[in-house]
Parts: structure tokens; C-alpha cells; sequence
């Protein structure tokens, strides 16, 4: 944690994992770890903003779990579900999430959906994402569909294409035309490429960018669960009444004057 920016880690396991590893198998670790943190940050530091998601490791043993997740093992199957739950929470988590995929990703399977869940990604020129065997809607969102289909709302038909151009590692433009990358910089300007926009986004109201995030994290056909936890929940029901837009100096109130708004910069 620095201030009102956090990082968050996850690192791809350093062998091939296996069934028989039990409560150490790495899907199952690792993603009990991510929930454990996001549930940190939510309740125990309001006043971060922005979370950077990065990944470590060998991409070729993240594919080989996604592998064992595919199967039809109970194991492997209550697992592949607590992955899905774990996503859906970032999915409805009330923070700014920035992939950053630099030297030393592994944004890959599983872990390429913490790049399509991110609110931008931003991918250093010579690197790679790839998509592995759940990419295809095995780990839903609460839409039910999976994430790089709600990248592609506006043209389902190319999904497919776009699904099996990614099972090759892929960087660069055709990661950004993929739908994948948000910015594409070289090693020159890819850290203030970042750094501005997490400057950016610290200087906004949060809660209207908790409202601004969760319109575009939930596009598509509407369910119970994104009406609790998404668009209409986040927009109807308390943004334009919280303090930093109807309050003293809230933006609304503060609208046509020569003065700032002073916004409370925690996060529900």
C-alpha cells in the first residue's frame, strides 16, 4: 500500500500444480488469497482508489491448472467455481483496477481475466497475454457470459475469432485490437503512462467513478445480481446524495463557482 494507491500480486505457481497437492493446489490457493485481500481492501482501507493488478511467473504453469480446472474432478470443479466467485467480487468491488502487464507477466487463462475484469490494462510493447481452455465463459460473470464476450457485446459474432487468435500468446497491437489492452506503450513511456492515469483517477469524486466503473463492468442483459451489485445500485440508490456530490462543498454544489469541491476520497 502506498497512500491511496495498493498493489496487488499474483504469482503463477513455480512448477506444474496438481489435484494432489490439496489445499496447497494453486488455483485454489491463490485465489483464496486474492479474495482475502480484495475483502481487505474493502473494509480495511477506504481511502485507497486505485489497485494495480499485476501477475508473476510462468505463464505455461497457469495453463497447465487451467488444464486440471477444465476436467470434470470435484475437485477441480469446486475450484473452478471459488475462481469464478473470486472474480465476481472484483467485478463488483468499488475501486479502480489497472492490469499492468510490464516485464515478468503472466497475464494467461485464468489470470488473463483479472486483465479483462481490470477497469484498463496497460501493456508494455514486447509483451504477452494469452488465453487459455476457461477463457470461454467457464469463469461467468453475474451476466453469465464471460468477460471477453462483454468485451465483444457490441460484435458478438467475432468472439470466436478473437477467442482462438488469443490462444497464441499475443502483445502489442493485436492484443489492442483483441480488446485486451487499454494502452500499448513502449518502455520509454509506459511508467508515466501510468502514473498519469492513476493521477487521474485519484483526483476524481469516488463515488461518481463508482458509478462510472460498474456501468461499463456490467453492460448486457441486467440480473438480480448486477441490480444489487452493479449499474442501477450503484447510480440510483445513494451517488447523487452521498456528501461529495449534494453536500457543502459536494461537486454538485459547488457547480458554476470558482471554488473546488471537497470530496471524501474513501471508497465503499
Amino acid at each position: 500500500m502506498t497512500g491511496r494507491v495498493a498493489e496487488l500480486t499474483v504469482r503463477a505457481p513455480e512448477a506444474k500444480p496438481a489435484l494432489a497437492d490439496g489445499a496447497a493446489f494453486w488455483p485454489l490457493r491463490a485465489f483464496r488469497e486474492l479474495d482475502d485481500a480484495l475483502l481487505r481492501i474493502r473494509f480495511e482501507h477506504e481511502d485507497v482508489g486505485v489497485v494495480l493488478l499485476r501477475t508473476r511467473g510462468d505463464a505455461a504453469h497457469v495453463l497447465a491448472a487451467d488444464d486440471i480446472l477444465a476436467g470434470s474432478d470435484w475437485l477441480a470443479v469446486e475450484t473452478r467455481l471459488l475462481v469464478a466467485r473470486v472474480l465476481r467480487r472484483l467485478d463488483a468491488t468499488a475501486r479502480t483496477f489497472f492490469a499492468i502487464a510490464d516485464k515478468g507477466s503472466c497475464f494467461a487463462g485464468s489470470l488473463l481475466e483479472l486483465a479483462l475484469a481490470a477497469d484498463r490494462t496497460y501493456l508494455l510493447d514486447g509483451v504477452t497475454v494469452q488465453a487459455g481452455p476457461l477463457s470461454g465463459g467457464l469463469l461467468p460473470t453475474d451476466q453469465g457470459a464471460g468477460r471477453l464476450a462483454l468485451r465483444w457485446l457490441h460484435a458478438p459474432e467475432r468472439v470466436a475469432d478473437v477467442l482462438a487468435a488469443l490462444r497464441a500468446p499475443t502483445g502489442g497491437g493485436d492484443a489492442f485490437a483483441a480488446g485486451v489492452a487499454t494502452v500499448v506503450a513502449d518502455d520509454i513511456d509506459f511508467e508515466d503512462e501510468v502514473r498519469v492515469a492513476v493521477e487521474e483517477r485519484l483526483s476524481l469524486s469516488p463515488d461518481a467513478l463508482t458509478g462510472l466503473e460498474q456501468n461499463l463492468r456490467v453492460p448486457g442483459v441486467e440480473t438480480m445480481a448486477t441490480r444489487v451489485f452493479g449499474r442501477l445500485s450503484a447510480w440510483q440508490n445513494w451517488i447523487f446524495t452521498r456528501p461529495n456530490a449534494t453536500g457543502e462543498r459536494g461537486a454538485l454544489t459547488m457547480y458554476g463557482r470558482p471554488e473546488r469541491p471537497q470530496l471524501d476520497p474513501r471508497r465503499t
